[in-house]
Parts: structure tokens; sequence; C-alpha cells
């Protein structure tokens, strides 16, 4: 056990308590108004030592900013993107407003305060509110404050956008708006690459014998730099292209070498914006072929998972032409592309029935199951 005295101050007196740490360190805590206030911390100091869960108070000296900035340090492995990302809600949401606290003086309150002062979507909210917790995380594990007071915190609820699908037609309508980019838009469309993705592609990634697409790496714009990286979670694959789709795109490979990539910009051969792309050819192409307003070449993407489904790929199937890490994730986000796969199950389920059926005196019955 520590012990504890009392020592003279200017108006009276003052106590503190006298303890070792789980190191052996000899350390001591003063400025107690009581005796019986003393008493009770070194009781919990003790309490917390033999229950493993005691925390250093100098570990937790040091601010959020600074520990943000050791916790992206240790993020080895996240795309230039996402890196970028980070940084800007640091510096743009974390920073201004908990910045300076000691990380072991952010009470639950403060971190509640924080996310509902913020002026900005929903769904922006939640994603701050994400890295600021994975920080307090990173230094609950360490060893500097007890416990996350992210969690629990109430957040605004985020209202998804219904996703947007186009048929077929609607995209053989896109693509002959976009003009030359045509065969980029039926790529994207029965393909599922991400924008990064279609930039990034080489002719040596182009099989056209086989007629598949092996995406191995993206390229995103960060702080006007083109950063070049794997694919989103690292996930190197094979995707088929349509024959049709595929002889379309031959014409961007004539006369290329292998290294050469197949969509470049209008400036020096730089891989395409989507910046660029949406003010130069494609906003005016979304109007012209009669698209939902505001249309995304992203939704492409979400184009290409129903067209798969309406063609009769399996959950699997589509997971590995998207990238998707795992099958539950294709799901969770095209959950209501599956919607009519219930309805088959049923029909199905009833043909296996079919003459098995008894009544309920357990006689077969015969006849259509209506």
């Amino acid at each position: 056990m520590g012990s504890i005295s009392r020592y003279p101050v200017g108006d009276g007196h003052r106590w503190e308590v006298r303890y070792r740490k789980p190191t052996g360190q000899q350390t001591r805590k003063r400025g107690f108004g009581t005796k019986a206030a003393a008493t009770s911390f070194l009781h919990a100091v003790e309490s917390d030592k033999a229950a493993g869960t005691y925390v250093d108070p100098t570990r937790g000296k040091v601010t959020v900013s600074e520990w943000s900035a050791r916790w992206l340090e240790g993020k080895a492995n996240l795309a230039p993107s996402t890196r970028s990302r980070y940084e800007s809600i640091i510096e743009t949401h974390i920073a201004p407003t908990l910045g300076r606290l000691p990380v072991a003086k952010v009470r639950h309150v403060d971190v509640q305060k924080w996310v509902s002062g913020q002026e900005c979507s929903a769904a922006s909210v939640v994603k701050h509110h994400r890295v600021l917790s994975q920080i307090l995380e990173l230094a609950v594990r360490d060893g500097r404050i007890p416990s996350n007071p992210a969690k629990g915190v109430n957040l605004p609820r985020v209202k998804h956008a219904k996703r947007r699908y186009l048929t077929a037609a609607q995209v053989e309508e896109l693509a002959v708006a976009a003009g030359p980019w045509r065969p980029l838009v039926l790529l994207l469309a029965y393909t599922g690459l991400r924008w990064g993705e279609m930039a990034a592609l080489r002719v040596q990634d182009i099989d056209m014998l086989r007629r598949r697409v092996h995406v191995t790496r993206s390229v995103t714009l960060v702080y006007g730099q083109f950063v070049w990286g794997d694919p989103k979670d690292h996930e190197q694959r094979w995707v088929p292209i349509p024959r049709s789709v595929a002889n379309e795109l031959g014409g961007f490979l004539a006369g290329k070498g292998r290294e050469s990539l197949v969509f470049t910009g209008e400036r020096r051969g730089n891989p395409l914006r989507v910046k660029v792309a949406r003010k130069s050819w494609w906003d005016d192409a979304v109007v012209a072929s009669r698209c939902p307003e505001g249309f995304t070449p992203h939704e492409l993407r979400h184009t290409a998972a129903s067209l798969a489904i309406s063609a009769g790929a399996s959950v699997l199937g589509v997971q590995r032409m998207l990238g998707h890490a795992k099958a539950s994730m294709t799901l969770d986000v095209y959950s209501d592309l599956f919607d009519t796969d219930l309805e088959a199950v049923a029909e199905s389920l009833d043909k296996l029935r079919g003459g098995h059926r008894l009544d309920t005196k357990g006689n077969e019955t015969v006849g259509n199951t209506g």
C-alpha cells in the first residue's frame, strides 16, 4: 500500500498520496483538500493495480493532436486518398476543438458536444467521429487512458440515398452520347471498375484473347499530384469483359505500347481525371442521354452490379468482379438487388415439392401447386 501525508500550503494544508506504479517506480499525487479524498484516490489506484487496469497519469498528457499524428503514422497500409482524407478530418474537424486537450482530459461530454456542434452532413459527422474514436482507442490500447470517451456517443442518423441503376438501354444511350469515350462508358458499366482502377489500366492489363481485365493498381489525385497504389483493400483481380465491349475497346489499344495507359487525359498523356472528364464530356452526355439527373461515373459501378445480377450472376461472382473483400459486403451494399431472388427460391422449392405432396391424411396429391 501507499501512504498519505499532510503538507502545509499558504491557506492551510493539503494532502498527498505516495504510491508505487506497477513498474515499481515511486510516485506521488498532491493537492487533495481532505484526507478522505486522498484515501479514496489511493484505494482506486491499488484496486486498478490489482485488476491490471492501472493507467499511468503521466502517459495521458500527450495532446489529441500529437496522438493523432502518431495514430496516422501507424496506418502504414492506407491508400493515399484515404490518408489524405484522414489528414483533412484531423486538421479541419478534430484539431481546432479537441487538439490541445491531453487525451486523459477528453471526456465523453466533450466528444458529444463536438459531435453535436458540427455543421455538416450526418454522414460526414459519423466519419469524423469514427476517426476520433480510432485515435482514442489506440490511446486505450497503449495504456494512456482507461477507456474510450468516444464510445456510446449519440450520432446523427444517416439517411442513405436510394441507389440508382441504369438499364442496359440507358447505358447504350449514355455510351452514344459520350462520343469518342463510348468504350470507357461501356467498360465501367459492364465490369464495375472504380474510376481510379480504370484510369490506371495499361495495355498489358487487358487480355483480349481471354477478354479479361487484370486490375493490379489504382491512381488517385492527392494534393494535385497523381499517386499510384494498389486497388482498394489491396484486392488485385481479373474481371471478365463482354465480347461486344472488348471489341469496342480495341480502338483505344491500337498503336500503344504495353506500358501505355489505355485512357489518358488531354494534357501530356496523364491519367484521366474524373473532375476533368465530368466538365468536358460526362455531364453533357448524362443530360443528352436522359439519364437520372446528376448521374455520376461511380454510379456505373452500381449499374454493373445490377446488370450482372440481372444476368444471373451469383453473390460470389459479383463480389469477385467488384473486388469486395467479402461476399457479405456485396450483400450489404446491394441487398436490394437480390430481393427478386426470394421469389425465385420460393418457386424452385415449389417445383421441388412437386408430386411429393401429401394431403392432411398422408395421401399423395396430384396436380399443380396453385
